[in-house]
């Protein structure tokens, strides 16, 4: 079963509140799916062969900080 939880990212009119996925990526492994409630914001995160988070895709634009948003929320997990 796919583990989901909430999250609220800061977005430039106010919070963007959503649901993370664990999910599976195709050349990445582990990653995090990140989909707001109203549907505008759709965000895959996955760590790269270094070990870093970073953004896979996604709907544009976005603002860079929600990745770290999004793994400093999936750390506490």
């Amino acid at each position: 079963m796919e583990q989901q939880f909430d999250v609220i990212l800061t977005g430039s009119d106010g919070p963007v509140e959503g649901i993370a996925t664990n999910i599976n990526y195709d050349g990445y492994g582990r990653g995090y799916e990140f989909k707001s409630l109203d549907e505008t914001l759709h965000l895959v995160v996955a760590k790269d062969n270094k070990g870093r988070w970073i953004r896979v895709t996604g709907t544009e634009p976005y603002l860079s900080g929600w990745v770290d948003e999004l793994v400093e929320q999936i750390s506490k997990q």
